[in-house]
């Protein structure tokens, strides 16, 4: 197993706030029992967040209630009470996770010279990795562009690419793992770079900015607005059609709308399920599997 070597070589969760977000940051904190499955959000500053009530709410949730805990990498609005894409006031991080042949992939990272050194590291469970870059004057959009191309680049995962994805925390346990493994985090630069440090190669279909992009897929779609519920359906559609992880898509969707629904996981699920099923129709088969769980669709 690789991991990032000696503990006291590793900052806890209040040097990592300190150092990634302002005091009057309103930032979203998510946490997530899959075995419920259940959701909790919260929307507030990092001042709150470092309070020792808050502090211990979260280590209550994790450590009694199986809760993992995670925080959205960029600033809110200081009206928002949603993580959406609307919210998002400013670009401070760009970010990879590495759940797919992780120390590897870690490695090309490290010793690449299309993208700054990291400015964390976290080991999040064995050999899986999420990286973090801190940034400024980013745009949204040219964020996004960046975080598919870096994904597509080292073997990232590709749904961990738009600008309101919540990463862990250290110090705090990942419970999903057996037994359960604490999440530990490393700094290897204090360096805040600009997008133009970012060299990876941009392809047409990471760009949502190039001509065109869009004209294939808006063929297929009337004048009228798409509703969110519809929105999510493309994107589950064209995400499993490519190859991604159902898994991964479920997650993806589900994190979006953690604010918005009442059992979110459920939604993401019955939401892939249903793009699967209309990738497998031509099969004429009515019965697809999503996630090692068998569901009938209508």
């Amino acid at each position: 197993m690789t991991d990032l070597g000696p503990d006291n070589h590793c900052i806890d969760e209040r040097a990592y706030l300190l150092a990634l977000f302002q005091s009057s940051d309103r930032l979203a904190i998510l946490l997530r029992n899959s075995a419920r499955p259940k959701t909790i959000q919260r929307i507030t500053t990092r001042t709150k967040i470092l309070e020792p009530s808050f502090q211990e709410w979260l280590r209550f949730k994790n450590e009694r209630e199986g809760f993992d805990v995670y925080i959205g990498m960029n600033s809110l609005k200081p009206e928002s009470r949603t993580r959406t894409k609307d919210d998002i006031l400013e670009i401070r991080h760009l970010y990879l996770d590495l759940d797919s042949d992780g120390p590897n992939a870690l490695t090309r990272i490290q010793q690449s010279d299309l993208v700054p050194m990291p400015n964390y590291i976290l080991n999040t469970s064995p050999d899986r990795f999420q990286v973090v870059w801190r940034v400024k004057d980013v745009a949204q959009e040219k964020a996004e562009t960046l975080l598919r191309a870096m994904a597509r680049q080292f073997g990232a995962d590709p749904a961990a690419t738009d600008s309101t994805r919540v990463l862990r925390i250290p110090g705090f346990k990942n419970t999903k793992c057996h037994p359960e493994f604490v999440v530990k985090a490393q700094q290897h630069s204090d360096r805040v770079s600009h997008s133009l440090d970012f060299k990876v190669r941009i392809e047409y279909d990471d760009d949502p900015q190039r001509p065109g992009r869009n004209s294939v897929r808006n063929h297929h779609l009337d004048s009228r607005s798409l509703s969110q519920s519809e929105r999510d359906w493309g994107f589950a559609k064209r995400a499993l059609a490519r190859g991604d992880d159902p898994e991964n898509v479920i997650r993806r969707i589900a994190d979006f709308r953690s604010d918005e629904k009442h059992d979110p996981e459920y939604y993401a699920r019955h939401t892939v399920a249903k793009a699967q099923a209309e990738l497998t129709s031509e099969t004429g088969s009515s019965q697809v599997k999503v996630c090692n769980q068998d569901l009938r669709i209508p």
